[in-house]
Parts: C-alpha cells; structure tokens; sequence
C-alpha cells in the first residue's frame, strides 16, 4: 500500500501512534516504514544510537521501555527471542494493559502461546508475527504473517500493512505464524542444501556453481509446480503414482549417494534421504506416489506405525 493512499485515509482521522521496541536492522526497517507512511512513531533500543537515523527522520527516542510502551496504544518489539521480550517488558506491569502488543520476534509456536498467556494476564491483546522477508523488503513487498486476536489485527490492519504488501492474517491461534516461519524455513533449508550438495558433485568435474545455477533454478521451478497437487493428495491421504512411485525415486536416491560417494563428496544428506525412502518403502508406500513420504515426517524419529 503506498504512502499516498494511508495518507488520504488519514485525512478522516489522526493516524495511530506506533511503538517500536528493538533497533537491529529488522527493527530499523519497521520504524523506517512506519514513519514513511505517516505514523508518529517512538523507538527504544538498549543501543540510543542506533536509532540516530530514525530521529532525523521524525521518530522520537523513548527514555525507558515504559516511556515507549506509554508513549501509543500499538507496540511492536522486534528484538533477539521470546525471552528478551518478556525480560525487556515483564517489569511494566500495567503500562500494557489496554494495548495491542505485536511480537516479531522469531521463535516456536509454543513460545508464541505462552508469551500470549503472559500478555493477558497483563491486560494486553497479543499479536504474534513472523517476518518473511529481509529488511530492505519491510515497507515494499515483504510478506508478514500475524496470528492473534481477529479483533486486535483488524483494529490495527493499516499500520501493520505499512511493512509489507503481503500482510496476512493467518487465524486466532496464536502459535500460526511462528508454525509458518519454520515451515518456511525448512523448505528454505532443504533447497539450498540440495543445490550446494549438487554444487559440490558438479565441482569435481570443474564446472562452477554459476554455471550450475541456472539450471538449478529450472529444476527448482519443477518442483515447485508439484506442491499444489502433492498438497491435495496430502490432505486426502490418499497418495496415487501420477508421475513416478517412491520405489523409482529410491533407485535415484541409490545413484546420488553412489555419485557422491564415488567422488569424494559428502553423502550424508542423499543417505539420510533415501533412509526415509527406505522405511517408506518397507511400510508398504513403495508403489505410492512421492507424496507419502509425508507419514515419514509425520512421526517422531524412531516411532514406527
């Protein structure tokens, strides 16, 4: 959303006051955005001079957490964990009551549901968020997902679309948006270490990773055009070989840690995967569609059906 179009919006009614607490590079953009869009905004930070670059643009520099927290009816703290939060904020007491309190702050699902409990029983109506992007994309196309109160994310929907295009309301339960960041992050994570283990196997043969790239990001796009059917077949549990069952994946798997281990390149993640497409296959999923692997995952290591 632009400036142009909160600003208009703004005509009608005074924009709301806004709270950041915590100024790394995260919290920086946020403030930044904030400010860009209209939106009288104080800061505090362990560090004052790191929020230097915010003043000059028209944020005023809190003198205690208490004074930032006082200073607007919308706090957003973006700092380290969880912990550093409610540290930073548990001495309050009720200088939160009545606020809506929004923690961008990464961490797990259940950090998120106990640190909503502790917000309540501060009078505080608690925001959980999750930050999709990097900071140069706060305040542009960055996708935020909040979950929460529906009543405390619309009551404040125009600012918190101030830091991206993609904010999205994901539902009540307040562990949603930490449960998407590290889903996110998986994904993210096995990408990028199927692309540097394929990196390395192509490196022995002196073909560089620039090279390799290109042909990386067709493969990825591949696969990335199979979620959406692989989802439905995940959520109808039924799994049929629309394009090739586990047991031809798992000769594939087979060559890839003979390839690798042929060259002296690491084998431990084609082994560890084709591990699981082994048990798969022992469960009976050998003639099922790559998509039962799911059960795989589904169980804690060691439990078996």
């Amino acid at each position: 959303m632009t400036t142009s179009t909160h600003l208009e919006g703004n005509m009608m009614q005074s924009p709301t006051p806004v709270t950041v607490i915590g100024l790394g590079l995260m919290g920086q953009a946020l403030a930044g955005a904030f400010l860009r869009d209209g939106y009288p905004t104080t800061v505090w930070n362990r560090t004052a001079a790191k929020a230097d670059q915010l003043v000059a643009q028209g944020a005023k520099l809190a003198d205690s957490v208490g004074d930032a927290v006082a200073a607007g009816p919308l706090v957003v703290v973006c700092v380290s964990d969880y912990a550093a939060a409610r540290e930073l904020l548990d001495p309050l007491g009720a200088v939160l009551d009545g606020r809506v309190l929004v923690n961008l702050t990464s961490g797990t699902s259940q950090a998120a549901r106990e640190t909503a409990e502790w917000a309540a029983r501060r009078g505080s109506a608690y925001l959980d968020g999750a930050i999709m992007a990097a900071p140069a994309a706060v305040g542009a196309d960055a996708v935020i997902l909040y979950s929460g109160p529906r009543s405390a994310f619309d009551l404040h929907a125009p600012a918190l679309r101030s830091l991206g295009a993609g904010t999205t309301y994901l539902g009540e339960d307040h562990g949603l948006s930490s449960l998407y960041d590290v889903a996110v992050l998986s994904l993210m994570w096995n990408i990028l270490n199927g692309f540097l283990q394929g990196a390395a196997l192509l490196g022995t043969a002196g073909v560089d990773a620039a090279t390799f790239a290109p042909v990386a990001k067709t493969g990825i796009g591949t696969v990335a055009d199979w979620l959406s059917g692989y989802a439905r077949q995940i959520d109808d549990g039924t799994y049929p070989a629309l394009d090739s069952t586990i047991d031809t994946h798992l000769a594939a798997m087979e060559h890839l840690v003979q390839e690798s281990e042929s060259l002296g390149v690491n084998a431990e993640l084609p082994r560890f995967v084709k591990a699981l497409a082994d048990r798969a296959v022992a469960e009976g999923h050998g003639g099922d569609g790559y998509a039962a692997m799911i059960e795989q995952f589904r169980r804690p290591a060691g439990v078996r059906p």
